[in-house]
């Protein structure tokens, strides 16, 4: 969460949510979240409901927020917003994220309303100028594993904000992301991710999945069909992140097998891009009036099948057909750092069924950080999500490793 001010205006970028399930926490109320520093106590944007505190008004004039992408270490606090704040997000963002949201499960629910609301959000027109007072903001389409990632640029009458949200160079649109850098040239200040060196110990480790894996989203996809060639009499079955609707869209149109997916995610799909695609049910589940019939495939045809299908698994993987293949494409539980996920992998490995981690990072590595930061030559270079802020480098002017709650003046 990032807020930048000017005069009587200010804006705030982004609305997320620290992950962290080991707390155990009791609930997920603004107080527990702010006790326990997983959202940032940022004032005068959060709902008075919430916080028993007024917004004052007299100091700021104007205001605004923004969410550059679905994820939620970046868009799940988005409700608590004050409802008087507008909220911009770029067109595919403001369109899933309520579609997401539909069952009340995605985003924490906001004060005086059923769970399954979703606060407005303005969709904004890409390098359309949007006015908060004394405050530009220019939304740019970006590149991240997250359908619609953005990036954004804040302008005051005398300095320029470029802010990267999560951003890559190995996706599916990199001249989006050099469109980004050239209009983030010179900037005075360029706030820049910086997951891809988070983890310095793992980068010689020629055994990691990220090291031996597909170095890029095209070459994902053309995994998952060579496997599917590899092994014409076989189940095979995958995952993937909900929000990677761009991956998922790619492995459909690519599989030489016909894909079907959970019923779930293609109402997801149905519902935020108009597109249908085969589905099928679990036993007694609700089903979606907006998906068609002749679409659906029985899930007892697709638990028989060894050759026809490729099909989303999302839950009772001990009736997969032993000797099958899964393939886990970035789906939850999402690594290690999960307890849920070691479990998940033993399970499969007790069915003897082959688990098959096929993933492509959402986030910039070292060379592509180094590239992105040449590209805008920032006169300052605040990074951020990143564990390891001090390894990214700024040869073209000042670096500011920020702390929490630090203020920064221009």
């Amino acid at each position: 969460m990032i807020e930048v001010a000017y005069n009587k205006s200010h804006v705030l970028f982004d609305l997320g949510e620290v992950y962290r399930p080991e707390l155990k926490l009791p609930d997920e109320s603004y107080q527990t979240l702010i006790k326990n520093k997983l959202i940032g106590d940022v004032p005068n944007f959060y709902d008075p409901k919430l916080t028993g505190k007024p917004i004052d008004t007299d100091r700021w004039e104007h205001a605004a927020a923004y969410i550059s992408h679905l994820h939620l270490d970046h868009s799940k606090a988005m409700n608590f917003l004050a409802p008087e704040i507008p909220l911009y997000a770029g067109p595919i963002t403001a369109h899933l994220l309520p579609a997401l949201n539909e069952k009340g499960d995605f985003l924490l629910p906001a004060a005086g309303h059923d769970r399954t609301y979703t606060r407005p959000i303005i969709a904004a027109e890409y390098k359309k100028p949007i006015k908060v007072g004394d405050i530009i903001l220019e939304i740019y389409p970006s590149d991240h594993d997250a359908y619609g990632a953005t990036g954004l640029l804040v302008k005051t009458p005398d300095k320029q904000i470029a802010y990267t949200g999560d951003i890559r160079l190995h996706g599916y649109h990199p001249d989006w992301v050099r469109d980004f850098m050239q209009a983030a040239k010179n900037s005075d200040m360029l706030i820049i991710e910086g997951t891809g060196v988070s983890w310095p110990e793992e980068k010689h480790d020629e055994n990691s999945e990220e090291f031996t894996g597909p170095k890029n989203e095209v070459e994902l996809t053309e995994e998952i069909v060579r496997l599917q060639k590899a092994n014409p009499e076989r189940q095979i079955t995958f995952n993937t992140y909900p929000t990677n609707v761009e991956r998922l869209l790619r492995i459909i149109a690519d599989s030489p097998r016909k894909v079907v997916l959970h019923a779930q995610r293609a109402h997801l799909i149905k519902e935020s891009l108009d597109e249908d695609y085969p589905y099928y049910y679990m036993p007694n589940e609700e089903h979606y009036a907006d998906l068609k019939p002749e679409l659906e495939v029985s899930y007892d045809e697709l638990l028989a099948d060894n050759h026809k299908y490729m099909w989303q698994v999302v839950t009772d993987y001990d009736k997969l057909q032993k000797g099958g293949l899964y393939i886990h494409s970035n789906a939850e539980p999402l690594g290690d750092f999960d307890p849920a996920y070691k479990p998940f992998v033993e399970a499969l490995a007790n069915n003897d069924i082959e688990y098959k981690a096929l993933r492509c990072s959402g986030h910039a590595d070292e060379k592509e950080l180094k590239e992105i930061i040449a590209g805008v030559q920032p006169a300052v270079l605040v990074p951020v999500h990143t564990l390891h802020p001090e390894l990214e480098e700024n040869p073209y002017g000042e670096r500011i490793l920020p702390k929490r709650g630090q203020t920064i003046t221009l």
